[in-house]
C-alpha cells in the first residue's frame, strides 16, 4: 500500500514537472486561418477605424519613430514576456554568444513558460537566446540574467540602465522574464521603441524571425518552435514577441514590413489569444490600408532650394569682407515617414531666416530654421546654418574699396 502511494506521488511529481515545462503562452488553440479570413476582409471593406477589444493597442512607424495609432499607448502597464526584448538587448550587448552556461537551481526552478532546463544542464548563451525568444523560456531568462548580471537583481539593474540610456522614462524592470511584479512595467510606446532598437541588432532580428531552431542542451539536439502565431502566417511579419501573465493579459509585439512601410504593432491586455491575434491583424491591415510612405527629405529639400533662389541674395551682412553667403539646412532625423493617404498633400513647411547679420559670422552659426508640420502635428524644426565663415572687413579692405570707387 505504502509503495503504491509512493509510486503515485512520484508519478504526480513527474507529470507536474512536465506540465511546468509546457509553454503557458501557447496553450490556447486558435484557428488562425479562420481569424484571418474573418478579419482581413472586414478591415479592407470598412471605412472607419476598426474596433479593438484589447485594452492597449499601438502602431509605430520605424522610419520616423512616430506613433501612427494608439489606444492607451502611453499608459504604464505590466508587459509579461515582452520583457524579454530588453533582456535580449542587454545580453547581446554584454555577453559572448559562445559562452557555455551551467544551469543553476534558481533558473531550473522558475515557473511559467519554460524551455525545460534542469540543474547542471549545459547550454550556450546563443541557444539560450533562442530558447528565450522562440519558446519564451523563463528558465532561459534567469540563466542569462545570472550569467550576465551575476544575479537577477544585478541584471535588472543593467536593464534599467539601458532603458535610461534609451530615454525610456516610463519603463522599469525587476525581472528578466516579466512575471507579474508591481514595479515591473512599461508602455506600449516604449515597448515599440525597445523592439525598434533591438531589431537594429542583426542577431536579434535573425532570432525573432526564426520559426524553428535546433538548440543543443548537454550535447543533445532539440528542435524548438516560435510561439508567435503571426510569423510566417501574415504577409510581411518578421518578429517579435508574445507574452502572457494574469496581470498583463495576452500580449503581442509584431514587426511587419510591406514595400517601404515598416511598422511595429503592440497589443497588450487582451483577454484571450484569439483577441490578441485578431487585434494585431486588424491593426496591421488598417495601417497598410490607410497609410503610405512619403519621401519627406525630397519634399523639404525642393522647397528649401526654391526658397534660397528667391531669398539668399536678400540677406545682408554688414561689414562683410566678401559678398554672398552659402547656407544649408541641418539633415533631417529621418528621410521617409508614413502618413495617412488623405494627409500626404498636407505637409506644410515654414522657412524663417535672419535678413541682416553683422560680420564676423562663424561657420555653422544658426541663422534661421525650417519648421515642418503635418496638419497640427509638429514633425520637426531644423536649423539653417552658414556653410562658411564670413570675415569682417579690415582697414585695408575699406581702403581698397575706396580706391576702386575713386574716379
Amino acid at each position: 500500500m505504502k509503495k503504491s502511494i509512493i509510486c503515485l506521488f512520484l508519478l504526480f511529481c513527474f507529470l507536474g514537472s512536465q506540465i511546468c515545462y509546457a509553454n503557458l503562452e501557447d496553450n490556447e488553440v486558435i484557428d488562425l486561418e479562420a481569424i484571418k479570413n474573418e478579419t482581413i476582409p472586414t478591415v479592407a471593406n470598412v471605412s472607419e477605424e476598426p474596433k479593438f477589444n484589447a485594452r492597449i493597442v499601438l502602431a509605430f512607424d520605424r522610419a520616423s519613430k512616430r506613433i501612427l495609432y494608439e489606444k492607451n499607448g502611453l499608459k504604464q502597464v505590466p508587459m509579461a514576456s515582452t520583457t524579454k526584448i530588453m533582456t535580449s538587448i542587454v545580453v547581446l550587448e554584454n555577453a559572448n554568444l559562445n559562452d557555455v552556461v551551467t544551469i543553476e537551481k534558481k533558473a531550473a526552478g522558475i515557473g511559467g513558460s519554460r524551455l525545460g532546463l534542469k540543474i547542471n544542464d549545459k547550454i550556450t548563451v546563443h541557444d539560450l537566446l533562442y530558447g528565450l525568444m522562440l519558446r519564451s523560456g523563463n528558465d532561459a531568462a534567469v540563466a542569462l540574467a545570472i550569467h550576465v548580471g551575476g544575479s537577477v537583481e544585478g541584471f535588472a539593474k543593467l536593464m534599467n540602465e539601458k532603458a535610461q540610456e534609451m530615454g525610456l522614462v516610463n519603463s522599469h524592470f525587476v525581472t528578466p522574464h516579466g512575471l507579474d511584479e508591481e514595479a515591473h512595467y512599461t508602455t506600449a510606446y516604449e515597448l515599440a521603441c525597445m523592439a525598434d532598437y533591438a531589431l537594429e541588432i542583426p542577431k536579434f532580428k535573425e532570432i525573432v524571425g526564426c520559426k524553428s531552431y535546433n538548440i543543443t542542451i548537454n550535447g543533445q539536439s532539440r528542435v524548438i518552435t516560435n510561439t508567435n502565431e503571426l510569423l510566417g502566417n501574415l504577409s510581411g511579419v518578421y518578429g517579435v514577441k508574445t507574452g502572457f501573465t494574469n496581470g498583463a493579459g495576452r500580449c503581442l509585439v509584431t514587426a511587419c514590413k510591406r514595400n517601404d512601410l515598416d511598422i511595429i504593432t503592440v497589443v497588450l491586455g487582451a483577454d484571450t489569444k484569439k483577441i490578441r491575434t485578431q487585434d494585431s491583424i486588424k491593426l496591421i491591415e488598417y495601417i497598410y490600408k490607410e497609410y503610405e510612405v512619403i519621401d519627406l527629405q525630397k519634399i523639404v529639400e525642393e522647397q528649401f532650394e526654391n526658397w534660397k533662389l528667391l531669398n539668399q541674395k536678400r540677406i545682408y551682412i554688414n561689414k562683410a569682407k566678401t559678398s554672398g553667403i552659402k547656407m544649408q539646412m541641418q539633415e533631417l532625423q529621418f528621410q521617409k515617414m508614413a502618413v495617412k493617404k488623405a494627409q500626404k498633400d498636407r505637409i506644410s513647411i515654414e522657412i524663417h531666416c535672419l535678413y541682416y547679420l553683422e560680420a564676423p559670422v562663424e561657420k555653422n552659426e544658426i541663422i534661421g530654421n525650417v519648421k515642418i508640420q503635418l496638419e497640427e502635428e509638429n514633425i520637426g524644426v531644423y536649423p539653417i546654418v552658414l556653410q562658411e565663415q564670413i570675415k569682417k572687413k579690415e582697414i585695408q579692405d575699406y581702403l581698397l574699396e575706396f580706391l576702386s570707387l575713386a574716379p
